[in-house]
């Protein structure tokens, strides 16, 4: 690693240490070769200079995320860095592009949450803290953008992590690309699941490791085209086999074979099992159990996992009880026979077991035991039957149960693949390599040596991956690298796997010799490699070797290593299994060649092993590799041990120290130019001024007198031990600066000194005058106070006896007045309650009298209109049979109105069509209708005198009722008398009605025999129902202008203004009568406007039933003027035009929605003039109607894609406007109201249902009576029972409300999220070169710095003013401004507090003064736009605010926790502070971070924490949700009056919207 140069007194060093492998120290002594070193533990120690390595002093304490930023590359820097941050809880650390994890032995959940998966996704390498998913992510970004494949190799020694770390990168993988929303098991869940099988099958708890992998294994994920999982495959290599049957305490077998054990009772029973210590394969060993790993559990999740990958029930049992055959055939013994070296069961317990194993395997329990005894030779003159002795036998046993076994693995692996499916048209792939790390034990067997060649050829990778990518970083710097020599280990791989003459290929030869042993083969290899450098051989060793490896020499036993090579499978025992019952063992024997049938062929192992290698080598040479070193802290599996030595020979066997002897035989050092300067500026401070920076670094170079350093275009490269010595003259400068910086301090204070006394001799100079002229003052003080009390003492005497003889006087006065007043009170109290009484008695009979009167007109109103319904109702006995077939027709007429409502639109396009069908249906209801002309006659003359008695009435009617006392008391006892008379005749009048109710039942039962009829004349009365429909609407608006002038009537404050309101109301009814006198040349249409008048004209104050029986006369009057023939074919004309005006109404309506975006006084006028409209028409009140659905449509349509925030904020405001409007105006239907008390009112009779059932078809039109002229918040008497289509036009509304109001919070968040990733951290501004410059420069310096620094906050600040200026032009509601902003500023906390987290380079103490600047300006901001706006968005940066206010805080050290938590940041979590107080590092001043102390405090907390809450992430999450209610939008309007909103011209032009120009009082 270089030899460290410039050691000098007083430098800090690293020397080698027996206990911690490395400790640092001061050198205080250099004698020769021999330094003398002050450890920091106290102890001195004499050292080689040679062999001491210097040590980085102003390295943070908290280590470097990447280890390339050392400034010394070194054994013990590393390992220094890796054990500070180890620490600190931060696991991961990078070397260039290669990450080190070293294993924390807990649970860290919210390193590998999703969450976490989002920061890191599309993530620049480097940007964020290290991290396997920047490895993972950087994979799959260089796949999608190079289209080339990619591999991750995981390595490091058992125990190390690389299961789960395999495990974390496949998860990455499967969020990345994984395929949402698909049925079934997907690719990725099937790779992952797979990994459980995998475990149970091949892991195995060893002395290293509690899941240790016992094979190797390489994941092919493939990717289609668009970057998704289509497919993946899983290579495995060199599965222990041994391990089978042979286990070394303290380890175990495969976990299946305990999990078996486990299993619930009923598997336990079928499987013949029990408990794990009765099975030789597993009592070899004292171990049964795994701390904190439950195998009943881990059975069940295997079996599940089994079930994702696709293996089903059938074979599920098959599996296990394989597996459980294996462990029966461990329990079968042997004794010699009655032959020579023969052999036979050993007892009853053996042929248990046997039979047990043969049930299991579903084969012949005699053939197994021949198979096992007994071995066939297969000879030219035939077949020979050799006995096996004990041993014998028992090889061959265990030799049975590892190929079963073997086969099972292999069997298992192919079904998943074969489940998961592989993708011929992948576009690429990315391996996930997870194998053995380098092994050396006590013995050291074939295995070893197998999996040793496997890291050395991935070494040699390796080694070529680091060298080239040491190459590239050469090529662009564009400097010469042709000397540097590249590190190779091509010799030892030559050693052990060259063909011929290697290790493998001596062993395959001794292995076809019968006669070989261990002892030949080892023989065999040290006269062969006696002259080998990597080969050697142990003293006094009869079979051990020696190789050098690149992590150092192994000695291996090849005591067994020619039976571990041998793979072939007894012929007897071939077939036995193919002859098996059960169909998954014979599988697993398939049958042999008919050469090799016969005959035990031998195949090696390390042969089959080296091609497989080999083949694993070339695709990985296909693929860009990615590496992860797993490093495994200490050797008990405990939390928070770092040792030394353990953790050096992983870093030697995981090639890390290769790596760094590769960056070292060049440049291990390299320092960009700012860093340089930074740095070593002060050894030359004239060279910075007016030069750029790389001719100042080559002059510092130069002037230090470095040799063979290379300076390249953004980097000075410097040769190992440069560094030091350019830190140890840099050393000296600081000496000589800190002593003429104490020489001038000392000066300072001695002055100051001086100074201090001298003007503390004039104070006390001044003070002790002072103190003489305060006491001569107090004597003539003490003086004139003392004449001053005797004078105010006589005058007080003098004014207390006054004061008492005044207070006497007083109180006789009072006395005496109050009785004058009291007798007075009593007098006047009397006088006003006689007046009381007097005034009570008087209106009382003057009420009576005025009560009585007005009974008694209601009285005689009732009998006229009774007398009038029972003169209509005898013309109308003879008419009610014909109207039979009318009534059946009605009640299928209310049937069919709902469904007609929805076909009114379509029924418009097509009436054209069916002009010709209707005439020829006119035709023939001519024929019907003049047969009923004789009858209606009648009736029509009636409705003509109504007409007349109504418009008498009208003008009779006096326009203001007052109250008129009533003098005359014979007028009132005649009245009296008439009343009773009237009630006698209502009497009657009901009896005649129940009669009358009577005999209607008798017409309805005689109506139902003209069904039929009615059937026919289906068509006809729908299209009657379309004509009522739209008289109604002509009443409707009659109405509504009778009521307007009524109330104008009525309200009429003062006499004076009587006449003009009397003139105004008699204008109004001769205009309404000539309008009457145009319609009622129209017959039909005349008819139906006469009953709208006398209808409107009559009180609606009653509910007695007559105002009923009233409507049942107009209803069937409306119903028989239809008849009429001359004028049907006028009234469907008529229809058609009304229906199309409706249309066209709401086209215009929904024009002016989306054309007219003005606003009136913040007032949107679209959204006034919409509600205006649909309240005009009644379509709260409306059963059914497309008005809604339309303006819905509308607004959706308009902000559908919408990026203009101008757009979105005048929908924003239109929307809520509208929807306050309606808050404030409907309600649900079942809310009971006074003033829908008219729809509440039942009618008892006939006619009275009829008339109920065409008012409510017409408010299913979605027509309305008139304008109510509501404005502002109405209270809870005017609100409107509102039908399920406007309670969900509200919902609608709602929504969209929501959906803009996210739009335009999303755009802003998009706007400024570029500017935040800036934000976070202070641009590296440019160097100032005149260190000794003017003032000037140095302020001009400071000033564009500035300016620089706060370019991307005046960025956000704009955007946020940019858009308030939008919302405020569009009067956006405040509530919904400050939720707006709130959550902006919420996320703005959020982005920037979660890079400060994730960045260290961000946790500086500059970069936290310009975050806080930048965090000033947004406060700026915040007073700007007030409190009306900005709401709590201030508060919502509390996170990042306390982050960086613990960031510049300068006396870090000195505070404690409970400060820390209470005072300075009591919104941030421990783990939160703790990674801040980890991270930080002082760039300006140089000053400590929390005390260690602190640290240590807060890691025990965390410790407890992760128990209780395992999941507990120190990131925060982005607020999406919508924040606001509705009732909190209604309570942020003002009163909005809707009676001075100007309608656009568009609205102006038509009568149909005269009443948007209505202005109420």
């Amino acid at each position: 690693m270089g030899t460290p140069v410039n050691i000098i007194v007083g430098s800090h060093v690293w020397a080698e240490d027996p206990e911690v492998a490395w400790i640092d120290g001061e050198v205080i002594d250099i004698k020769g070769k021999d330094a003398t070193i002050v450890t920091t533990n106290g102890k001195t120690i004499i050292a080689d200079i040679s062999k001491i390595y210097p040590k980085d002093t102003e390295a943070p304490p908290a280590g470097v995320d990447d280890m390339t930023k050392l400034a010394y590359l070194h054994e013990p820097g590393v390992l220094d860095n890796l054990a500070s941050r180890f620490a600190l809880n931060e696991i991961y650390t990078y070397t260039g592009n290669i990450l080190i994890a070293v294993n924390p032995f807990r649970r860290l959940p919210h390193l590998y949450d999703v969450h976490m998966m989002e920061q890191y996704k599309g993530a620049t390498f480097g940007e964020l803290s290290p991290h396997l998913f920047a490895v993972a992510d950087t994979c799959y970004r260089a796949m999608i953008n190079e289209h080339g494949s990619q591999s991750i190799l995981v390595s490091g020694e058992s125990g190390a992590g690389k299961t789960e770390t395999t495990k974390m990168l496949m998860r990455y993988l499967a969020f990345m690309g994984g395929r949402s929303g698909t049925e079934g098991r997907t690719v990725e869940q099937q790779v992952l699941e797979s990994n459980p099988v995998l475990e149970a099958f091949g892991n195995a708890k060893t002395v290293k490791n509690n899941n240790s992998s016992r094979f190797g294994k390489f994941v092919e994920i493939q990717f289609d085209k668009h970057g998704k999982i289509s497919g993946a495959a899983v290579r495995t290599y060199l599965l222990e086999r041994s391990r089978v049957c042979q286990v070394n305490d303290p380890e175990r077998n495969y976990h299946c074979f305990y999990m078996l054990c486990a299993a619930p009772p009923e598997d336990i029973k079928k499987f013949k099992l029990g408990d794990p210590r009765t099975f030789h394969y597993l009592n070899q060993t004292s171990c049964y159990e795994v701390a904190n790993v439950d195998d009943a559990r881990e059975y069940l999740e295997t079996r599940n996992a089994m079930d994702v990958v696709g293996i089903s029930q059938d074979e599920q049992d098959a599996i296990f009880r394989v597996v459980a055959a294996i462990l029966h055939l461990g329990n079968i013994e042997f004794i010699k026979g009655k032959e020579v070296d023969s052999s036979k069961l050993k007892d009853a317990r053996s042929v248990n077991h046997l039979q047990t194993a043969a049930e299991l395997l579903m084969c012949d329990a005699k053939a197994l035991e021949d198979s096992l005894c007994e071995r066939v030779i297969v000879t030219p003159d035939g077949n020979i039957t050799k006995p096996l002795d004990p041993a014998a036998a028992a090889s061959n046993r265990d030799a049975l149960a590892k190929t079963i076994y073997s086969r099972l693995f292999d069997w298992l692996v192919d079904k998943i693949n074969r489940s998961i499916g592989q993708d011929p048209t992948a576009k690429s792939i990315i391996g996930v390599l997870d194998i053995y790390g380098f092994e050396s034990f006590k013995v050291n067997s074939f295995e070893q040596l197998c999996i040793n060649l496997t890291n050395e050829k991935l070494q040699q990778h390796f080694n070529q991956h680091v060298f080239k990518m040491e190459q590239e970083e050469y090529t662009k710097e564009e400097i010469n690298w042709s000397y540097v020599e590249f590190v190779d280990n091509q010799d030892v791989l030559d050693l052990i796997e060259k063909k011929p003459g290697g290790i493998i290929a001596l062993l395959d030869e001794a292995c076809m010799f019968p006669k070989s042993t261990h002892e030949t083969f080892a023989q065999k290899m040290y006269q062969t490699y006696k002259a080998h450098k990597r080969f050697s051989k142990p003293k006094l060793a009869r079979t051990d070797f020696t190789i050098n490896h690149y992590a150092g020499d192994v000695t291996y036993q090849a005591d067994y290593f020619l039976d571990k090579n041998k793979d072939y499978v007894v012929a007897e025992h071939q077939a036995l299994l193919d002859a098996s019952k059960c169909h998954f063992v014979a599988n697993l024997f398939p049958p042999l060649p008919e050469e090799t049938s016969k005959q035990s062929k031998f195949s090696s192992i390390g042969t089959r092993f080296k091609q497989q290698l080999q083949s694993l080598m070339e695709t990985l040479s296909t693929t860009e590799p990615h590496y992860i070193r797993c490093v495994k802290p200490n050797a008990v599996l405990k939390p928070g041990i770092f040792e030394n030595f353990n953790v050096l020979n992983q870093l030697r066997c995981g090639g890390v120290l290769e790596a760094i002897r590769i960056s070292c035989a060049g440049y291990p050092t390299k320092r960009a130019f700012d860093e340089f300067l930074d740095r070593f500026g002060m050894l030359a401070p004239d060279v910075l001024d007016g030069s750029d920076e790389k001719s100042a670094c080559v002059a510092i170079c130069d002037r230090m007198g470095l040799k063979g350093y290379q300076i390249g275009k953004t980097k000075v490269f410097l040769r190992a031990g440069q560094m030091a010595e350019l830190d140890a003259r840099r050393t000296e400068v600081l000496a000589y600066a800190a002593r003429h910086i104490q020489r001038q301090i000392r000066t300072y204070l001695t002055r100051k000194e001086f100074i201090t006394l001298k003007w503390s001799t004039i104070n006390m100079q001044k003070i002790w005058r002072a103190r003489l002229a305060r006491k001569l003052y107090d004597l003539i003080r003490k003086q004139a106070a003392s004449v001053r009390l005797q004078k105010h003492a006589r005058a007080h005497a003098a004014r207390k006896c006054y004061t008492n003889l005044q207070e006497s006087a007083i109180s006789i006065q009072t006395g005496m007045r109050a009785m004058a007043a009291r007798n007075e009170y009593r007098q006047r109290r009397r006088n006003k309650a006689a007046t009381i009484v007097q005034t009570e008695w008087r209106r009382f009979h003057a009420l009576s009298a005025y009560n009585k009167k007005q009974k008694a007109n209601l009285t005689l109103q009732c009998l006229w209109r009774s007398k009038v319904a029972r003169k209509e109702l005898r013309k109308l006995k003879m008419a009610a049979r014909e109207t039979g077939a009318l009534k059946e027709a009605k009640d299928k007429l209310e049937k069919r109105v709902e469904e007609l409502t929805w076909r009114l639109e379509f029924e418009k396009h097509v009436r054209i069509d069916l002009e010709e069908a209707k005439g020829q249906e006119l035709a023939k209801l001519q024929n019907t209708l003049n047969e009923l002309q004789g009858q209606l006659d009648e009736a029509h003359a009636a409705i003509i005198h109504e007409k007349e008695a109504a418009k008498l009435a009208i003008e009779q009617a006096p326009p203001v009722i007052k109250e008129v006392p009533v003098v005359d008391e014979t007028k009132v006892e005649l009245l009296t008398n008439h009343n009773q008379e009237l009630e006698e005749e209502i009497k009657e009048l009901k009896k005649r009605v129940e009669d009358f109710e009577q005999k209607y039942d008798e017409v309805q039962n005689e109506s139902k025999a003209r069904l039929k009829e009615a059937e026919e004349s289906q068509q006809k009365a729908l299209q009657l129902q379309e004509t009522i429909e739209r008289l109604e609407l002509n009443l409707s608006n009659l109405e509504s202008e009778n009521q307007v002038l009524r109330q104008q009537a009525l309200v009429a404050p003062t006499t004076e203004d009587l006449s003009e309101e009397i003139e105004l109301f008699k204008s109004k009814i001769r205009i309404l009568e000539s309008e009457n006198e145009i319609l009622r040349n129209q017959k039909v249409v005349v008819d139906q406007i006469a009953i709208s008048e006398l209808v409107a004209s009559q009180p609606k104050i009653l509910d007695n039933g007559h105002q009923t029986k009233e409507e049942e006369q107009t209803t069937i009057v409306e119903l028989e003027a239809t008849k009429e023939p001359g004028n049907l074919v006028y009234f469907l004309t008529k229809q058609r035009s009304l229906t199309d005006r409706q249309q066209e109404n709401h086209d215009v309506l929904i024009k002016c929605l989306i054309e007219d975006k003005r606003f009136d006084q913040s007032r949107p006028v679209a959204a006034c003039i919409v509600y205006k409209s649909l309240l005009q028409w009644r379509s709260f009140e409306a059963d059914k109607t497309n008005i809604f659905d339309r303006i819905i449509h509308t607004i959706r349509s308009s902000i559908e894609s919408q990026e203009n925030v101008k757009d979105l904020a005048y929908w924003l405001s239109t929307t809520a406007t509208l929807l306050f409007l309606l808050q404030s105006t409907i309600k649900a239907s079942n809310t009971p109201n006074v003033a829908s008390h008219r729809n509440r009112a039942s009618p008892t009779t006939l006619f009275g249902r009829m008339a109920q059932g065409f008012r409510v078809s017409s408010m299913g039109m979605g027509t309305s009576g008139g304008y109510s002229g509501m404005e502002g918040k109405p209270n809870a008497q005017s609100k409107i029972e509102a039908k399920y289509p406007a309670l969900l036009f509200k919902q609608h509304l709602t929504a969209c409300v929501e959906k803009i109001y996210g739009m335009i919070r999303d755009s802003l968040k998009k706007e400024i999220s570029p500017f935040l990733n800036l934000c976070i951290q202070a641009p590296r501004s440019t160097r100032g070169r005149s260190i000794r410059g003017s003032s000037k420069n140095i302020h001009s310096n400071i000033i564009a710095k500035q300016q620089l620094s706060s370019i991307h906050w005046q960025s956000i600040v704009n955007n946020l003013d940019h858009t308030l200026t939008i919302l405020s032009e569009n009067y956006v509601p405040s509530i919904i401004t400050r939720k707006i902003y709130s959550q902006v500023f919420s996320f703005i906390n959020v982005q920037l507090f979660n890079s400060l987290l994730l960045r260290r380079e961000c946790c500086s103490f500059s970069n936290g003064e310009y975050v806080k600047a930048g965090l000033q300006e947004l406060e700026q901001w915040c007073i700007k736009a007030t409190d009306q706006f900005a709401g709590s968005s201030w508060e919502e940066l509390q996170h990042i605010r306390q982050a960086v206010g613990l960031l510049v805080l300068l006396q870090k050290p000195q505070k404690s926790l409970e400060e820390i938590t209470n005072e300075l940041c009591p919104m941030l979590s421990i783990p939160q502070i703790y990674r801040i107080g980890t991270m930080f590092w002082d760039d300006k001043y140089g000053t400590h971070g929390l005390s260690p102390e602190v640290i240590g405090k807060m890691r025990a907390l965390m410790a407890e924490d992760s128990i209780s809450m395992p999941n507990n992430s120190f990131l925060l999450d982005v607020d999406s949700s919508i924040p606001f209610s509705l009732e909190e939008i209604s309570r942020s309007f003002l009163n909005i009056s809707l009676s001075d909103v100007e309608p656009p011209p568009l609205l102006r032009q038509r009568s149909d919207f005269h009443f948007l120009l209505q202005q109420t009082a």
